[in-house]
Parts: structure tokens; sequence; C-alpha cells
């Protein structure tokens, strides 16, 4: 076995020596352009910049000419610059004697398979041009001359059908025939798809694939994308995309193995399901239809229009209709603490005179309720129905500004004197300016534990804080002002979070514009969604110079004031005086046990 394996290695080595050695005979022919008659010839061709080289492939005029002998040029290894363009720097190929002759076609560096040409009589040229970038560009290609007197290669190429099958190349497991151009069209039922395995591949090895190879096209001919090309001694496998796939053989005239076996096997490709979606952000409506799902209703991307016939689709595939909520014809109601933006994507055939397929109306809806959004859309065809909807909501943020004029944004955190004059605004970020936002309550603990004590600066639009006051309504703003203040036993900071309504500013009676309601008529006020924003934390500088001293309800702790002595000075402080104590306590101690025991204990008399 080991000898055996020798053996191939030895012919390996022995048949890359001969290719190798077949460059070298033609390479120092190859000059640019020339007449070309030799009955079969390889050309490893080196061009450079501003190269237009001829090519002349025809019989000696001394050579006897085969009636209906024909001519097969294959370029099986081609670089071009890879910044140059098709109609700078290309090889083109023509069906006569001269440039003047029908073209047969053009090879370029966007080429997707192996260009392999064949003439229709004895005569064939080529012509490679490049353009004036200083690169090397290396091109291979090689020909011969075929005549109907050469012996036909039996079991050569053919079409397979079925969902199964195998193929081997000419002879094997013999050496393949010289001069092969074998082709193989596979082809299985309707949506599925071919996996191919090569189980074994002996072809002259060459790191390039330029003498004999396997060229693999993902489709029903070899004008198909090329998946890939082998060669050498491997094994391989390739799926294609569709129910189609072409395998061609190519050999030239020497180094010959035993060639392949392949087999192929179909699977079914999963049919896409049909599929539409939308979503709802705070001020814009995106609907998505899938191409399956248009061509399950027969229509296509011309076909659809919205209520405004001149938007139109931001992406083709999937079609994507992306549109603000108060755009494109959409019409916008409120009812029962809702807002709902609705709109109609019409399908119907253009240009027709008539047609058999029934008006498509496809309805999509944004519902705004209480801190959500629901998206809703359904179709129409004639009495068919089909609903689908999904969740989100308004985006309301909250902040507070330097002043009045609500123009210039403080950053968070906020450090602020006690009892400073804060000015807060909540924002609603939608496209609809139709909305009023009001702020109707307020409320600041001091962390975000549930559990922490409230303190209510507004509640139901009416003032529970002495210092709290609402600006008017402005449109999407709702803002107001407030002083400063601390809780008390807990840590200098303070958050807030504010519960907002959002209505439709054509509604003059609308909660909005009510103010402060009393408690019996809050439950009748009118408003459209509520939401909520919270903004924190609000925490209090540490100087005392800066505080309120007048308010005795503040209680101030040391560690709240830059200006208290440090805790190392009490600590000594404390130690000098206990030890200034114990001297004195021992001074005092002597001078009692020095005394005469007559005056130790006197008596007062009595008066």
């Amino acid at each position: 076995m080991e000898a055996f394996r020798q053996c191939i290695f030895l012919a390996l080595l022995f048949g890359s020596t001969l290719a190798e050695n077949k460059l070298t005979e033609v390479q120092a022919k190859s000059a640019c352009g020339g007449i070309l008659n030799n009955n079969y010839k390889a050309l490893p061709l080196t061009l450079k910049a501003n190269e237009n080289c001829i090519w002349q492939i025809q019989r000696d005029v001394n050579t006897t000419v085969h009636v209906n002998e024909t001519i097969r040029l294959i370029f099986s290894s081609y670089e071009f610059n890879p910044s140059s363009t098709c109609d700078r720097e290309n090889i083109e190929v023509y069906d006569g004697p001269s440039t003047d002759a029908p073209l047969l076609g053009q090879v370029c560096k966007t080429h997707i398979s192996v260009p392999i040409f064949h003439s229709s009589s004895g005569s064939l040229t080529f012509r490679i041009s490049t353009d004036s970038t200083e690169f090397t560009r290396t091109i291979f290609a090689f020909y011969y001359f075929i005549s109907p007197d050469s012996p036909e290669i039996e079991n050569c190429g053919g079409l397979l059908t079925g969902p199964v099958g195998s193929f081997v190349s000419p002879n094997y497991p013999k050496p393949h025939p010289e001069f092969a151009y074998c082709v193989w069209h596979i082809q299985t039922e309707e949506n599925s798809k071919i996996n191919l395995t090569f189980n074994d591949i002996f072809l002259e090895l060459d790191d390039k694939c330029r003498f004999d190879f396997l060229a693999i096209y993902d489709g029903a001919t070899t004008d198909s994308g090329l998946i890939g090309q082998v060669c050498g001694r491997k094994s391989a496998a390739f799926q294609s995309s569709s129910n189609a796939m072409t395998v061609a053989l190519s050999t030239d005239y020497a180094n010959s193995y035993k060639g392949f076996s392949a087999r192929y096997t179909s699977e079914p490709i999963p049919t896409p399901e049909p599929n539409k979606s939308i979503s709802c952000s705070s001020d814009t409506m995106t609907v998505i239809l899938s191409k399956s799902y248009l061509d399950a209703l027969g229509y296509d991307e011309n076909d659809l229009t919205l209520n405004d016939p001149s938007c139109r689709p931001v992406a083709l595939n999937p079609l994507t209709f992306s549109f603000p909520l108060n755009s494109c014809g959409t019409v916008k109601t409120g009812e029962n603490h809702t807002i709902t933006y609705t709109n109609t994507i019409t399908a119907s055939p253009n240009g027709n005179v008539i047609t058999r397929h029934k008006q498509v109306d496809l309805i999509v809806r944004c519902i705004m309720e209480n801190n959500s959004t629901v998206e809703v859309m359904y179709e129409t065809k004639n009495v068919e129905n089909d609903d689908e909807s999904a969740l989100g909501r308004f985006n309301l943020s909250m902040a507070f500004y330097d002043s009045d004029s609500f123009s210039q944004m403080l950053d968070s955190p906020y450090f602020v004197d006690l009892n400073q004059t804060l000015y807060a605004q909540v924002s609603l970020h939608s496209s609809d300016a139709n909305l009023l936002v009001f702020v109707d309550t307020c409320t600041a603990s001091p962390n975000l534990d549930s559990t922490s004590p409230k303190y209510e600066l507004v509640k139901s639009g009416c003032a529970e804080d002495d210092t709290y006051v609402a600006y008017p309504v402005l449109e999407h703003y709702g803002r107001f002002r407030f002083s400063s203040f601390r809780f008390l036993r807990y840590q200098p900071s303070v958050y807030l979070r504010c519960e907002v309504l959002i209505c439709d500013s054509k509604d003059p009676d609308s909660r909005c514009t009510e103010g402060c309601l009393p408690r019996h008529k809050r439950e009748l006020s009118s408003y459209t969604w509520k939401g909520e924003a919270a903004v924190g934390p609000i925490i209090l500088k540490r100087d005392l110079s800066s505080m309120d001293r007048s308010d005795s309800s503040i209680q101030v702790h040391p560690e709240e004031s830059q200006n208290t002595p440090p805790k190392s000075l009490y600590t000594l402080t404390f130690v000098v005086l206990a030890a200034n104590a114990v001297l004195l306590a021992g001074l005092a101690a002597k001078r009692l046990f020095t005394r005469e025991p007559g005056y130790r204990y006197q008596k007062l008399q009595s008066p």
C-alpha cells in the first residue's frame, strides 16, 4: 500500500512538472499578438499597461484543412487590473480571421463563468486591451481545432432529471481522453435545490486549474454564475440555489488521469410564508410587506399606493413604507382616551384597461392608548379580513432648564441650592403637530424605592406645593416651576415623576385646556392619552452660605457644610481636654491627701 501511495505522489509530481514544462515551452513565444496555426497551443500571456494585442488563429496555407473544421478557445485563468472597468480593459473574441468578423463575446473582470468560445469556421480572432494603470495582467488561454472526423467521446455529458443520480468522466476510472469538453445539465423538481458531491477527483494538478478542470455553475447553462472551479486530487461538494445545476469538464492535450466520479441529491426549498408587519414609533408608521406576500396577492411594488400616491416605498425588498404620522394622507381620530392614525395601502393594477385581480385595501393603524401604543393592521378583499397587532408607546422626556425661556437644558445630575427655583419641561416627541401636553400629577421622592415617602407638587392639575406654578400649555411641551427642597432624615437628593395627559389641540374642551379641576369633576375630564416621565436626581449643594437659614424647619447636618471643621480636629481637641482633666484631678487628689485629718470633712455649723 505504501508503495502505491508513493507511486501516486510521484505521478502527481511528474504531472506537475510536465505542466510547468508546457508553460516553459510557450512562455518565450507569448509576444503581443500574432498568427497561431498549430493544431493546439497553450498561451500563458503577461500584459502591461496600454496594450492592444491581436491574435489570429487559422490554418497555415500549406496545411490540409478539414471540411467543417472549427476552433475551441478557452480562457481558464485571467487576472485584470482590479480598478479597471470592462470598457477600458477586456478580451474580445471574433468569429473569423479579423476584428471585422462578428463578435462572439467579451471577457472582463466581472465575467461570471469560465469563458469558452466556439468558432463557426476554421478561423478565430481575439484581442486583449489594457488601460494605463501599471499592473501586471496574467491570462492563460489554450485552443485546439475540432474536426468532424475526430473520434467522438462516448458518454460525454448529458441531461440528468431524476431526484438523485450519479455520473462520471469518460473512461472513468481509466485516464480521461484529451481535448474533452463535456457538459452535464442537472434538473430536478420545481422548488428544490441540488446537493452535488464529488467522491473522487483526479485531474492534472495546478494551483489555478489552467489545464484540466471541472467548472460548476448555479443554473441551467454555462452562462449561469460560477460556483467553483476545481482540479487536482481531492473531493468537493457544492449546492445550487435552485433546481438547476451545470457541470463542465475541460481537458487539454497532456497528462490524463482517471477524471472524476460524482453523485447528486435534491431537497425541497422551504416556501417562505407570506408575511407583513407594522410598527409605530412616537412619530413614524412603518409597514413591511414581503415579496412572497405580494406574490400571493398577485401584485408588485408598482401597484401599491398610500392615501397620498406621492408617498413611495423607501425600500423594495422587502417592500417598506415608512412615513410620519401626520403625512401621506394619514387620518387621525380620537376616542375613549386613544389617538388613532389610519392610512390605507391600495393594491390595484396600473395601466391596464381591464383586470381580473381583486382590488386589495390594506388598512394600517397606530392606536395610541394609555402608556402604550397598539398597532393594528388589517386588509380587506371584498369580505375577507386579516388582523394583526403589536405594542409600543409615545416617546416622552423630562429635563430641567436654567430659566423660564427653556432654551438652555441643564446637565444631569442636577446640583442645586436649597430653595432654588427649578424650571422643568416634559417634551412629547411626535411628528403630529396637533397634540398638546398637560402636566396632570407630579410626585417627588428621595429615591426610586416604591416604599420611600412621596411629596406631591401637583395633583390633577391642582398645585399641592405653594411654590408650584404651571405655564400655559404649549403644543408638545408641559412646563412648570417650583422651589427645591430636601426630605428630612434622607440623603439630600430628590427624584421627580410626572403623569401627563396628551390631547387633541383641535378639541377646545379637552382636559389639557381646563387646568385645575375640583375633585368631583376630575372623572369627567376629556383627554386622549396618558403618559409618564421621570427625572433626577436633584442633589443639594453642600454650601451653608447658599442655604436659607431663616427657614427653621430645615434641619442642617454638620456634614452638609464645607466650612465645618474636620473630624480629626474634634478628636484632637477631645484628647487635649481629657488629658487636662486627668492632670487637674491628680493635683486635686494630691492636695487632699496631704491635708491634716481634722480639716478633711469639716461640717458646717448651723446658723
